[in-house]
């Protein structure tokens, strides 16, 4: 068995109209999620900062971390995630990009 961890990597740009009090809002609302979840081991995020400029409008960055993705299965349909999309992402989210994997290395 592999027990390395299992990354849910999300990144979002959000739409033109959402405040930073919105957006302030959706980061404590995405902590207090991983945070009620059992089989969310590790929860991160953070702002873009990069002086590069290849971050394509994405603001945000989350990572959401499991023991396997089994866990990762359970999280993306539970009512309480579905909840939080629904009530903060659905109307702020111009796009979002997701890649997630094992960790190696």
């Amino acid at each position: 068995m592999n027990d390395r961890p299992y990354r849910h990597v999300v990144l979002f740009r959000f739409r033109e109209h959402s405040s930073e009090e919105t957006l302030q809002g959706i980061e404590k609302a995405f902590g207090e999620l991983a945070a009620k979840l059992p089989f969310v081991t590790d929860f991160e995020w953070g702002r873009n900062s990069s002086p590069e400029k290849l971050n394509h409008g994405f603001t945000h960055c989350f990572i959401v971390t499991f023991r396997n993705e089994a866990d990762r299965d359970a999280y993306l349909p539970h009512p309480v995630h579905q909840a939080f999309c629904r009530e903060y992402l659905d109307p702020n989210l111009e796009e979002v990009c997701v890649v997630d994997f094992r960790a190696e290395g």
